[in-house]
Formats: C-alpha cells, sequence, structure tokens
C-alpha cells in the first residue's frame, strides 16, 4: 500500500531510464523537468551502473525489466534515493499516480498499480470536467484571497471566513459505471 504524497523535485537530480520511443520514459521526463527537476535520461538500460544513479534524489524505470528493477532496488536501498519502476510495484519505493492539472490545482490518482487503464480513464475524465472555467474560477479565488489578506492582515478568522464564504455555491458531482462482468459477478445494479 503506498502513501500519497506530492514532491518537490526542483533543482533535484532525478533519473529517468527508458528508451527515445517509450512513451512512459519521454512522459516521465516532461513532467519532472515542468517540475523543475535536474533531469538526467538513461536511453540505454543495459548500459546504467550505480553511478549513475548514485546521486539521485529519484529514479524512474520504464523498462519492464525485474533484473534491471532488482539491481535498482539493491542500489536505491544502499544509496538513499526513492526508486519507481513503473509496472513493477514490487520493486519500488514510489508509485507514480496518474495527474490532472488544472491552473494550480493538481490531482493524483492512484489504483495501488491495479489498474493504470482505470487511473486513465479517471483522469481524462477529470480532465475534462476541470475545464477553463475552472482554472479562470480558481484565478478569481486567488486574486479574492490576495485582496481578503491586505484587507484582513491580522485577523485568520475573517480570512478563513471569507475564503468559505467564496467557495460557497462550488459543487462538484461524480459518477461511475461499472463494466457487465462485475455487475454480474457482485450482483451490483448500478
Amino acid at each position: 500500500m503506498y502513501y500519497p504524497v506530492g514532491l518537490n523535485v526542483a533543482g533535484r537530480r532525478c533519473v529517468v531510464i527508458g528508451p527515445p520511443d517509450d512513451r512512459e520514459a519521454r512522459e516521465k521526463v516532461a513532467a519532472l523537468r515542468d517540475a523543475g527537476a535536474d533531469v538526467v535520461w538513461l536511453p540505454d538500460a543495459a548500459a546504467v551502473s550505480e553511478d549513475d544513479v548514485a546521486a539521485a534524489f529519484l529514479v524512474v524505470s520504464t523498462p519492464q525489466d525485474a533484473t534491471l528493477s532488482a539491481r535498482l532496488r539493491d542500489w536505491a536501498e544502499r544509496r538513499r534515493f526513492l526508486l519507481c519502476a513503473i509496472d513493477q510495484p514490487d520493486y519500488g519505493s514510489v508509485a507514480m499516480q496518474a495527474v490532472v492539472a488544472a491552473g494550480p490545482a493538481r490531482i493524483g490518482i492512484s489504483t495501488g498499480g491495479v489498474s493504470p487503464r482505470v487511473g486513465g480513464i479517471l483522469r481524462a475524465a477529470l480532465t475534462q470536467a476541470l475545464d477553463a472555467t475552472f482554472v479562470r474560477f480558481l484565478a478569481r479565488l486567488a486574486e479574492r484571497r490576495r485582496i481578503v489578506r491586505e484587507e484582513h492582515p491580522g485577523d485568520a478568522a475573517a480570512r478563513r471566513a471569507a475564503a468559505m464564504a467564496a467557495a460557497e455555491g462550488f459543487a462538484a458531482r461524480v459518477e461511475l459505471t461499472y463494466p457487465d462482468w462485475f455487475r454480474a459477478e457482485t450482483g451490483e445494479s448500478l
């Protein structure tokens, strides 16, 4: 079982292992760079040495290679870096979440490694729901927050009350649909 957290990787060395034609490796490199990480991409998994990962804060390995993943796990324990072995949760200390980004908001989705596809479906639905209107709403909330801080610099209770009032009327609804095989096996009627 994983505990969900967000990592501050800004300025930290993060190593991604995976070939250039691997979509997962390209996505991880881009996401880590967007978060301000000092990214090193090692495209040749067969050539990775302990020295390549020794100074890393985080290592993300995309090849489905148990031998490589076991070596990385040993190095991670010795060198004290975080390891994510994509789709091989037995080897890593970190599991990647599907991330929905909308303006400053970030929502992480994890199925605990059970089904990346379900995580992807949830990410797509949330991405559609958290559209440009939601991003504008957050921007206006941020502006209201700035104004309230100026108006009530020493009054935390007034700032909290104003923040609660500003979100009044915002609502979200979630609806899930399950496959026929699941409903048949469990007797669910949804």
